[in-house]
């Protein structure tokens, strides 16, 4: 055989190494770690220490998910962004695009050719790919939420600047609240599947999501009243707004809310949410459901 041949028989038996062959019994059955219910006490505590420095705190969950990058679930990656006043902080994401929801302070941020302002109570949204720079007037706290574990599985690289679907966005606290009020005077039927107002753009249209694959939407729940037990097969990722007085139920597992605290609720758990407090429940909700949704796999239901 020439050297030539060989080479090439060479070549082709490293490609064949590669090769895996399966035959389970059954071929839905799967090696990965399942998501837990899960609260990040710890990481808010850190977030809020009056001597935390400028920078992200990570919701990282990678340890329990057996990944290889930073997740909170296997598709999202949160963080608090803590910019103290007068400083800023520059990232770039490896994502789609990124959320925002200013839970104390006010500045502005830089992504590219965009640059908008926020205060406490706002949701933006920015695309990835792009260096994104938080700068702080006061002394500020987001909450900040991307689609990195998603790409991070795929071997993907985010969008070119000026080729993303998300374009730069801003929710303004004012107009939350008033889209609010009228969910909360809406009357509730057997349909309702909660009280919230979900922020979407024109880049997303006709669909619901605020980044395509990402959900995000603001939840309320009267004093004394109860969510329907539901389910769905996108991930929950709650961050407790007001949270005195307030439980879930996931799986028959109760779980006290802390103001502040972000949890998790796996997908297709059954869950609901529970008001004993004397204040409204308000709650930032994030979901990957934007993923089923587009593969026609959103799986709700109630009980």
């Amino acid at each position: 055989m020439h050297i030539s041949e060989q080479k090439q028989v060479g070549d082709q038996s490293r490609y064949e190494q590669r090769a895996r062959y399966l035959a389970n019994e059954n071929g839905f059955a799967f090696s990965y770690p399942p998501v837990p219910a899960h609260q990040f006490k710890a990481e808010y505590k850190r977030a809020v220490d009056s001597q935390a420095p400028t920078g992200p705190i990570m919701l990282d969950a990678s340890d329990t998910l057996d990944t290889a990058y930073p997740a909170t679930t296997p598709t999202l990656l949160c963080r608090y962004l803590r910019v103290r006043a007068g400083e800023r902080f520059s990232v770039t994401y490896v994502a789609s695009g990124e959320v925002s929801f200013v839970m104390s302070g006010r500045g502005e941020s830089t992504n590219g050719a965009d640059s908008l302002s926020w205060r406490q109570g706002d949701v933006f949204c920015l695309p990835g790919g792009v260096e994104t720079t938080y700068r702080a007037d006061a002394d500020t706290l987001l909450f900040n939420v991307t689609d990195e574990p998603l790409l991070a599985f795929a071997g993907a690289r985010a969008p070119e600047e000026g080729r993303s679907s998300v374009e730069a966005v801003v929710w303004r606290s004012k107009e939350i609240e008033r889209h609010l009020e009228a969910v909360y005077q809406r009357a509730i039927t057997e349909n309702t599947t909660g009280s919230s107002v979900q922020f979407s753009t024109r880049r997303t249209e006709p669909n619901y999501t605020t980044i395509p694959f990402i959900n995000v939407a603001m939840n309320t729940l009267a004093a004394g009243c109860d969510q329907r037990p539901h389910r769905h097969n996108g991930v929950a990722v709650t961050l407790a707004i007001q949270g005195e007085g307030i439980h879930s139920l996931i799986e028959g597992e109760r779980i006290e809310w802390v103001t502040g605290v972000a949890q998790v609720t796996p997908a297709t758990a059954l869950h609901s949410h529970h008001n004993r407090g004397e204040k409204r429940m308000r709650s930032l909700v994030i979901q990957d459901e934007g993923l089923h949704v587009y593969t026609r796999t959103p799986g709700f239901s109630f009980d």
